[in-house]
This record gives C-alpha cells, structure tokens and sequence, in this order.
C-alpha cells in the first residue's frame, strides 16, 4: 500500500495524484463487521495537510462489478487533519468489489482498487481453517503483553477442575458464564440471577466462529463489573474472564463489552464507537472552551467530590450529574441533575476528566481518539489496554482522592504546547490500538493462549445448550471453503 506522504503544512485542493490511500479496508481477507481505509490529503507539491481541506474533498464509491445491486453502507469520516477515515459495512457478499476513491473527477493514489474475494459480510458463516493465515491477513501481533501477564498466573488450565470449583464457588452469588468452544460451535450455561449481559459475549464468539476456526476452549466469563479472583498465590487460583482488572485482582482481562459492542454494531444501531469520534472531535485545539469537563452518575464518591469541586471553582472544571443511583441526591452539596449531551459535544472542551465509576470508565478509548487532552485518576482498575499507556505521554494523571486535579490542570494550562502534544499521542495511541480490527486479534490471541494451557480436553457439560448464529435469510451466503 502506498505510504502517507511525510511533509508538513499543505493547503489549497489535494493533488489525487499524490494523495495517499491505505489501510486494512484494501485486503478482501480483513472480515470485519465494519471495514475501514485511510485516505490522506496531499498536495500538488507533496505536502501533506494538517487541516481539513473539506469534508467533501473526497467522494468514494463502493461496488460489486458483477452484481445489479450492491448493498454496501459507506461512509467518509473527516478527521480534520488533513486525513480521512472511509468505513463500509456490506450487507451482502461479493465475488469482488471495485472501490473508486476520487478527487473532483479524478481517480487517487491507485485508485481503483479491485477487491477479489469471495468477499464476506458479517452475519456469512464462512470461517477460515487455518487460524495462522487469518492472524497472518488480520495482521495481528506475534504476542500481546496483557494477555501473557494475565496467563502467567494460571500455568496449567484444567477444564474438568475448573468446571466443578468455579460454580461452587462463585456460582451463587456471581453472574457467570461457562462457555465451550467445540468443533467451533459455541455453548454456554449461565450461572446467577443477572446474566442479561451474555448478549455481548454471545456475540463476540459468535463472530469470531463465522470468520476463523476457534481452538476447542472452555472457559467462565464474569458477566458483573468487579474483578473476582482475590486470592494470591500459592493459594488456588481459578481463570476468570472479565472485562476489567485491578491490581488486587487476578482475573484475565478482555476488552470491555462497550468497546466490543461498539465494533460488532458500527454503522448498525450504535452511534459512539471508534470510527465515529474520530470525525467528531470538536473545534481546533486552539478554539476549545479551556474549562475542563465531565459528565456522568453518581458511581463512586470521588466522583462526588469532583462535583463539589465543579461547584467551588465553576471557572475552571464543569462537572455535573445525569443521574443518582447510588448516593443521596443533596441538591445543595451537588447542584441540580443536568440532562445528557452528545458524547462528541464533550471535544469542545479541551481537558477531559476521566474518573472511576464502580470500575475503570469505560469511556476511556472514546476519550483518547478525541483531539482534548485526557487528565486521568490514578486507580487499581485497569482495561485491556491501560498497560501499555504512559502518564504525560498518553494523558496526564493525578491522584486517586484528586487532591492535585487543580494543580494538574493549572499545569496543562501553563503548557499548552506540552499538553497538546499529549491529545495527540493519545489520540494516536487509540488509532493505532483501539480499533475493530485490534479488538478480534485480541480476543482471537487470548482464546488460542488460553487454551493452549489445558491439559484435558474441553467438554459440552451437562446443562450446557448450544448459542445459535443469527439468521440471515434476507442475504444468505455460500462459503468457497470447505466445512471439515
């Protein structure tokens, strides 16, 4: 694929001769719900922009050359620094796709690119036998770092031990999950009263089945917010999935269920996710409200205490509720609940805080791939991703009990070259780590990791019913390979 252009400045109309196009988009291998490309704005001199030169400066068309109709949802995403962000969800599949990406009337970079397929759409069961050639398109890493700090804790899995100590020890009390992966069909029973939250594991695995085949696995899932596994070596330590991890904790931790709902549902029903902030990530730098900014419910008591802090000093942090839940509502310590704003309205703040709720805020990865600069608590919770983060890198910390937020945030608008220059390594770091394509290969690697430690073979238990895929009668597929 060509390479960006690395030259700075640039103005004017871009150059569709030199305008860089790329991306996982461009391999016809890349099955994801929504694919996505690049397309950077350069011109005439070779210069590439650091500003939009428009948001129609761009127009791409997507279609299946053998086909009368082609249903596929495409969209063109300016992400205002001269770049472009093109995403398209096929709603059926395709022999071949033809994707012309123009300037005016002119063709860009290598434009038209032709896609040989088959070429599948979501919902198409159609999986890829040999996972090394699917890693290998996906391009996903040799090893994550996470996942082999997770997995050092648990250096031999037994499936038939853990089937029997797991429900006995969490399975009143906790929501749980116990998965099977056999024959790359996938089962579950669930343990507790809440396990409405299923629905996001269900399909994930769902859709990892449809597009490679998964190592036979069994496994529990925590279906609740707080880490479980408390105990500490030498004692008996039991594998627990979850979507978030602490320091006190030594469950394996996968991406958040917000996250990998947010990639399963782009340009479905949902509306917030990783492609879509990064077209809506406010004014300038330059021409953002300098008040820092927080939105959210009554979680925990520092979030209290950020509130209280918003109402002494109005001027410099804007903080309020959208709802109680878990504390007394005091109007007069708290002000009055304020209604809801868009998630992208928050960018045209340029100091975002980013504070505990019962866990680690989900909201982070939306956060980072704005263009503010993230002031966030220092905290034992952790995502999937938070390890590879680096204070006054990625974002500024302060303390757990926010006793210097205002000093941070004194800090950042003492240095404001510095602190946007953190906004845009976050910005980068979501980018480059956060998106749909980063998602699968982790969960795909962490499955094949963790599986690789059993040392008896995964079974359908008792009690277990098998999790169907979707129908799809509307466009059914038929798969060039063979099922084994």
């Amino acid at each position: 694929m060509p390479a960006a252009a690395a030259a700075a400045g640039g103005g004017g109309r871009p150059s569709a001769e030199r305008s860089a196009v790329w991306g996982p988009g461009l391999r016809a291998a890349a099955a994801l719900p929504a694919r996505y490309f690049y397309v950077q704005a350069v011109d005439a001199r070779g210069r590439r922009f650091t500003s939009s030169p428009g948001e129609n400066a761009f127009q791409v068309k997507i279609t299946a050359p053998e086909e009368q109709f082609t249903r596929v949802g495409v969209q063109v995403l300016d992400r205002k620094d001269g770049s472009f962000l093109v995403r398209y969800r096929m709603y059926a599949s395709y022999k071949s796709l033809r994707i012309e990406v123009k300037t005016g009337d002119k063709h860009v970079a290598k434009s038209p690119y032709i896609l040989k397929g088959p070429i599948y759409h979501e919902n198409c069961d159609c999986p890829q036998e040999e996972s090394s050639a699917w890693l290998e398109e996906m391009n996903c890493p040799q090893t994550i770092a996470q996942i082999q700090r997770d997995l050092a804790n648990f250096p031999v899995v037994d499936p038939d031990k853990i089937a029997k100590e797991i429900p006995q020890r969490f399975g009143q009390r906790q929501s749980l999950c116990h998965y099977t992966i056999k024959d790359n069909e996938v089962y579950i029973k669930t343990y507790g009263e809440h396990v409405g939250f299923r629905i996001f594991m269900d399909a994930i695995l769902l859709s990892l089945t449809r597009k490679v085949k998964m190592p036979d696995v069994e496994f529990f899932v925590n279906l609740g917010d707080w880490p479980l596994e408390k105990r500490k070596p030498p004692q008996n330590l039991h594998p627990i999935f979850s979507w978030c991890g602490s320091s006190e904790s030594k469950d394996i931790v996968m991406p958040t269920y917000d996250l990998t709902d947010s990639v399963l549902e782009t340009m479905g029903r949902v509306s917030l996710d990783m492609m879509s902030v990064q077209a809506n990530t406010g004014p300038s730098w330059e021409d953002k409200n300098t008040t820092a900014f927080w939105r959210g419910r009554d979680s925990c008591k520092e979030r209290l205490e950020l509130v209280k802090l918003s109402r002494k000093y109005p001027e410099i942090i804007d903080a309020a509720f959208t709802n109680f839940f878990f504390f007394k509502h005091d109007e007069s310590l708290y002000g009055p609940i304020v209604k809801h704003i868009s998630f992208f309205d928050f960018f045209k703040y340029k100091y975002q805080i980013n504070i505990d709720g019962t866990v680690a805020a989900y909201r982070l990865p939306y956060l980072l791939a704005g263009n503010s600069v993230v002031l966030k608590q220092d905290s034992i919770y952790y995502e999937h991703f938070y390890n590879e983060l680096q204070p006054w890198k990625h974002y500024i910390p302060f303390k757990s009990d926010l006793s210097d937020l205002l000093e941070k945030l004194q800090w950042a608008k003492d240095h404001d070259e510095e602190a946007k220059n953190i906004a845009k390594s976050g910005q980068e770091f979501a980018r480059n780590n956060l998106m749909g394509d980063h998602i699968f290969c982790y969960y795909f690697k962490l499955f094949q990791e963790y599986a690789s430690l059993q040392v008896s073979e995964p079974k359908i238990r008792d009690g277990m019913e098998k999790v169907q895929q979707p129908d799809d009668d509307l466009f059914p597929c038929t798969c060039h390979r063979k099922k084994t």
